[in-house]
């Protein structure tokens, strides 16, 4: 692996000047604290961006019970925070047999493939989130032994289309549907290290964001604070 290949793989303060470079997209991987907060961010998506994440408008009950039977034991979930702790993005890693998705079934020898679904709340849009969260899963496939990345989504889902046609995948679209595929190298040590890396960026991150809501909580209790 070469050093560009190095550098797209590490987090983006280290590779890039601050002068050029966007405010950085932290990437934490989700467990099951999170569970509420990805409720939240599911429920305040509008109809249409249901229609794109799920394919169908998902009533309330449905996606409440989506969350509710998420299993981080089995699959990767991930999410970009903001400094009140929204999610501001959640990418779902979902794992499962190969034998599961007969479309693929001659595309790996691997015993698991994994389907990438992702979310970005309205307001934060062009922030490159969506292609941070792939980046993510994509490298976390590589880390798991699954060489192959699936994506399905609506045609109409010009978001999803473009982060998988960056990314090199292959498009096929038929009745309305896109179905895509990555073929992924296989881990390194550097792979591994970046996602290790990532990770501690990200859950430093979390925790100034945590404290700092935190420590801003308890001073506006504070009768000096109060009177301003």
């Amino acid at each position: 692996m070469n050093s560009s290949e190095l550098e797209g793989l590490m987090p983006d303060t280290i590779t890039a000047s601050s002068s050029t470079q966007r405010p950085a997209v932290r990437v934490k991987e989700l467990s099951e604290r999170d569970r509420r907060r990805l409720l939240m961010h599911f429920l305040a998506l509008d109809e249409s961006d249901r229609l794109l994440r799920f394919g169908t408008v998902l009533p309330d009950e449905l996606i409440t019970r989506y969350v509710q039977r998420l299993d981080f034991s089995r699959d990767a979930v991930f999410g970009v925070y903001d400094d009140n702790l929204h999610l501001l993005g959640v990418g779902h890693l979902a794992f499962s047999p190969r034998e599961a998705s007969p479309t693929l079934t001659n595309a790996t020898l691997k015993e698991r493939i994994a389907e990438f679904g992702v979310s970005v709340a309205s307001n934060a849009r062009g922030r490159g989130i969506g292609s941070r969260l792939f980046e993510r899963a994509a490298i976390h496939c590589r880390n798991e032994d699954v060489d192959t990345l699936y994506m399905h989504c609506l045609s109409s889902n010009q978001t999803m289309i473009h982060i998988a046609a960056k990314a090199g995948m292959k498009i096929h679209r038929e009745y309305g549907e896109a179905d895509a595929y990555l073929k992924l190298e296989p881990a390194s040590p550097v792979t591994m290290l970046a996602e290790a890396v990532e990770e501690q960026f990200a859950y430093f991150d979390y925790g100034v964001k945590a404290n700092t809501k935190a420590a801003l909580k308890w001073l506006r209790k504070l009768p000096s604070w109060k009177n301003k």
